[in-house]
């Protein structure tokens, strides 16, 4: 499963557990930590653990398991490292306050449409 591929399964699981704000950037040009970061808005900490573990159990029946995952204990932030794609799940509140989309602005925004289309 290429990169492009593993995004599209991806926003797709995000999008059916109801995450919100869901925002694709590919970043291939501008880093090596991967080709594309998505991320994706919860309504509360709970809710950001939720989208994390079932992106982590609907991906593992696909063969991918995340490279590393980071901040489960706090919950307000969850990073899941896929090497190619790294998602970020977020709390609405810690979401506003990184920025990341701004931080990553070099990076090439992608419909979403195009993801979820299949």
């Amino acid at each position: 499963m290429d990169s492009l591929e593993l995004t599209k399964h991806t926003v797709q699981i995000l999008d059916r557990k109801k995450a919100e704000k869901i925002d694709v950037i590919k970043i291939d040009d501008v880093t090596t930590l991967g080709d594309y970061f998505v991320i994706a808005s919860a309504t509360n900490t709970t809710h950001v653990r939720a989208l994390a573990d079932e992106l982590e159990f609907e991906l593992k029946k696909l063969g991918r398991l995340p490279r590393q995952v980071e901040g489960v204990d706090n919950a307000s932030w969850i990073i899941l490292d896929y090497q190619d794609v790294i998602v970020h799940v977020f709390y609405e509140e810690t979401r506003n306050y990184y920025n990341l989309e701004k931080l990553w602005g070099d990076g090439v925004q992608i419909p979403l449409e195009e993801l979820l289309a299949e």
